[in-house]
């Protein structure tokens, strides 16, 4: 280990660098992600430099003091195999405290979370397509735009989808420059359901996609990509354990294009999974 390698604190310009990095990596985040994402835990967000350039960088969100999520785990490829990755590791995780930590990882690094002690719990499979939206089913629920007087009720929603309560964060996803919320509501104006849609770097990013039924999730998904540009990409992240999330992506014409493995550092955490048909995001949970 190089006696000149530090790892600290990220600044935002720090982080549009690292953002570059997974754009060469093929990961293709949404174009405002970290702007949304770094407020709920700026200390996260870590970067190993040597000489003063970034060589590596991790993020550790700690959403709640029970969880934390794990992602952006990058070298440089001028510095792998040389032990900084591990080393940027180490550093982040006294960041969690005690926490549950989540991840994503790709099947290249499944190994190495193992045996730092995670364990696999599920895929999340990413289907990319140009879609093509349906008529609504009876009874699923009426669409409309969000605004802010549903942000309470789409928080108190979201916490059952998520591990973690994410009032903050949501106020800003749900807003970004770029994004397209839409909430479902029954027929006493209560949420059943909410998505989003925001540019990526290739295409555009579902995430994420809850709803109480699969004809709610789809009356979503269809609000949110009908009047796209003619030819536009969309990705979604479905979890592998919910074949009816997986039959609607596959409905609407989006074919498998990649899968990373949901790991946790101990026994996962309670969600209702059935209402998950698409994740906010595969790098920060």
């Amino acid at each position: 280990m190089r006696e000149d390698f530090t790892v600290a604190e990220a600044t935002a310009a720090d982080w549009d660098e690292i953002v570059a990095w997974t754009e060469r990596e093929g990961w293709n985040p949404g174009l405002g992600d970290a702007a949304c994402f770094r407020p709920t835990d700026p200390a996260g967000f870590l970067v190993g430099r040597i000489d003063g350039r970034i060589v590596s960088a991790v993020s550790l969100v700690a959403y709640s003091p029970d969880y934390a999520f794990l992602g952006y785990y990058l070298v440089h490829p001028d510095h792998r195999g040389t032990g900084l990755g591990m080393a940027t590791w180490n550093a982040a995780l006294p960041h969690a405290k005690g926490r549950v930590i989540g991840l994503d990882a790709v099947p290249a690094q499944r190994g190495l979370y193992i045996r730092s002690g995670f364990t696999a719990a599920y895929d999340n499979v990413r289907y990319t397509g140009r879609p093509s939206p349906a008529a609504a089913a009876p009874g699923a629920g009426t669409v409309g735009s969000v605004t802010p007087y549903h942000l309470d009720a789409i928080s108190a929603y979201d916490s059952g989808c998520f591990p973690a309560e994410r009032h903050a964060f949501l106020s800003r996803w749900l807003t970004a420059d770029g994004h397209t919320a839409r909430v479902l509501l029954d027929g006493s104006g209560h949420v059943t359901g909410y998505g989003v849609i925001r540019p990526a770097h290739q295409g555009l990013r579902v995430g994420p996609l809850f709803a109480d039924t699969h004809d709610g999730a789809a009356a979503l998904f269809d609000a949110l990509v009908t009047g796209l540009p003619a030819g536009a990409e969309v990705s979604i992240d479905v979890p592998d354990h919910h074949p009816t999330a997986a039959a609607l992506a596959e409905s609407r014409g989006l074919t498998e294009s990649s899968r990373c493995t949901r790991m946790y550092s101990a026994p996962a955490p309670y969600t209702r999974t059935d209402a998950v048909f698409g994740t906010t995001t595969l790098e920060l949970g």
